[in-house]
């Protein structure tokens, strides 16, 4: 039982889709933040479930670690074979197997992106509304139960994932879930699978709700004194029943790295960037009430973005506020870290975060899909000095430490992956062992993704 007899197995199975070249693997070894280059020791490229199900036969058997791979866009080191063995790139099963127009669903292979899949979408009159921001494949979506800018008005991957069918750790091909909306039949395992980071099945299909692309959308950003005033004015927006389609804040540092990065030219003040979906008389009438609200707060420097074009490069930019942190830093290096607090808690959390920024010498931005209580900090970071990682890694656990005290959770959409291991007992208590028995019946043998979301230990 050993990782070499599994490649050599494996091998006979995909013959030059198992690759072993150096160049494949660190590219597959790479990652998005301050993680080393972490190479597995080799890189299957599956074509069909069945294909996934022999492989995971025959690394149950032999004892190789599996990860799944997707975008590779993950922010916690989710896909990192940091036991060595199989990374498993999906991205080949990347077809749209099914669109069901009527009952506003779509069956799709989990290598498919957002993006690809809204264009082969556009024709319908529909689209799958989760934006991450990245161009994230819709199965490491699933498998992080990711969400995004619209999360507000349409709900993370968890809402949107009807049914799915994946491969079990010893080779097994299960369906769960169905194209109906509902169902009260034995436990729910189309919800387990998500957001379980690949530590319990390889998801190889999934069927997604979809929405009607609105007949009217209006973009628009604005500015405040004070992140204080830009947070309890979405409080306040959200409490009014304003259904916003995205509702996200920028703080100042933030709005730099735009400056540096993107040539913005924005006032360096807190900006909430806005959007708006309905009919045309609906969006009006959104939009006028919320600058109503807005001007409460001291809001000014209201500016529309009312064409695609305007709407495109607003979002383009928020989307690459990863790169625009950092920017403003020497190395290029982020520790990304997010947490969700009860939308009442939220100023108290953003500006908990920043004192402890100011209080510990970091550059750091703060960016968030606010409408439900999320928000991310950037840290910049230099992965070669010591005393920076250790005084960014005392503010990750003051900011966790601070959502847990506010009733929040240390996540709301970066997932656990290697990064937040460490919080996960004092989030979960005495449910971690509950986990870690679902986790040992899933996979006994600890072969899909190991060391991932469940800490070493009690």
């Amino acid at each position: 039982m050993t990782i070499s007899t599994a490649i050599d197995r494996i091998a006979s199975l995909l013959g030059d889709r198992l690759v072993t070249s150096e160049a494949v693997r660190d590219q597959h070894g790479q990652n998005e933040t301050y993680y080393p280059v972490t190479p597995p020791d080799a890189v299957a490229f599956p074509e069909t479930t069945e294909e996934v199900s022999a492989i995971l036969k025959i690394c149950n058997a032999e004892g190789c670690p599996v990860v799944p791979y997707g975008a590779a866009s993950s922010l916690e080191g989710q896909h990192l074979c940091t036991s060595g063995g199989i990374c498993l790139d999906m991205m080949r099963m990347n077809a749209v197997l099914r669109v069901n127009a009527e009952d506003l669903n779509v069956v799709v292979q989990p290598g498919i992106t957002r993006i690809r899949l809204n264009e082969e979408l556009r024709t319908t009159g529909l689209f799958f509304p989760v934006d991450p921001g990245a161009d994230a494949s819709i199965g490491g979506m699933a498998a992080t139960r990711a969400s995004g800018t619209t999360a507000v008005r349409y709900g993370t991957m968890r809402e949107n994932v009807l049914a799915l069918e994946a491969v079990m750790a010893d080779g097994t091909i299960i369906r769960s879930g169905s194209e109906a909306r509902k169902s009260s039949t034995g436990y729910d395992l189309t919800h387990l699978l998500v957001g379980s980071e690949g530590t319990l099945g390889i998801i190889t299909e999934l069927t997604l709700r979809l929405q009607g692309i609105p007949e009217a959308i209006k973009s628009a950003t604005c500015r405040f004194p004070s992140v204080e005033d830009a947070v309890n004015c979405v409080i306040l927006t959200i409490q009014s029943g304003l259904p916003m389609a995205r509702i996200e804040l920028v703080d100042e540092m933030m709005v730099r790295g735009f400056n540096v990065y993107s040539g913005a030219g924005l006032p360096e003040e807190p900006h909430l960037f806005l959007e708006f979906h309905g009919t045309q008389a609906g969006v009006e009438e959104q939009s006028a009430t919320f600058e109503e609200i807005a001007a409460d707060f001291g809001a000014k420097g209201w500016d529309t973005a009312d064409t695609t074009e305007a709407r495109n490069a607003l979002w383009a930019m928020r989307h690459k506020s990863h790169y625009a942190s950092a920017a403003l830093g020497v190395s290029g290096h982020i520790w990304p870290t997010d947490v969700c607090v009860p939308i009442s808690r939220l100023s108290e959390a953003v500006l908990q975060a920043q004192r402890d920024a100011g209080r510990l010498g970091l550059t750091s931005t703060i960016v968030g899909h606010v409408g439900d209580g999320n928000f991310h900090a950037g840290l910049s970071v230099d992965p070669n000095d010591p005393d920076e990682m250790a005084r960014a890694e005392e503010f990750t656990t003051a900011l966790a430490e601070t959502a847990l005290r506010l009733g929040g959770t240390v996540s709301g959409e970066h997932g656990i992956g290697l990064g937040k291991q460490k919080f996960m007992t004092t989030e979960h208590g005495p449910a971690l062992a509950y986990m870690r028995s679902i986790k040992a019946g899933f996979d006994p043998n600890n072969i899909l993704n190991p060391g991932k979301m469940l800490p070493v230990g009690n």
